[in-house]
């Protein structure tokens, strides 16, 4: 369950940066993944998607890159890495 909040928690971070840009879509969105993050990509795509739809962000392109790295500092934590919005013309 732990890993469901971060995904909700992301959504809420895209959300509320696509408001910041007054966009009208959220296009699409890098996230990393730390190597004890305990979320597939699989399970990340499935809870995006659901947790997306009715939102800015429903059908934004999704891409996921895995860190490997045990080590790393934030080996434990799903990072939004990039963002791209449509702004409201």
């Amino acid at each position: 369950m732990h890993e469901l909040s971060l995904i909700k928690d992301l959504i809420k971070k895209i959300i509320s940066i696509a408001r910041e840009h007054d966009a009208s879509k959220v296009a699409s969105v890098t996230v990393k993944l730390g190597a004890l993050s305990h979320v597939s990509p699989d399970y990340f795509r499935e809870h995006f998607n659901h947790a997306t739809r009715g939102t800015v962000a429903e059908g934004a392109q999704l891409h996921i890159k895995i860190m490997t790295d045990m080590n790393d500092p934030i080996a434990q934590e799903v990072l939004l890495e990039n963002i791209e919005v449509v702004e409201n013309s």
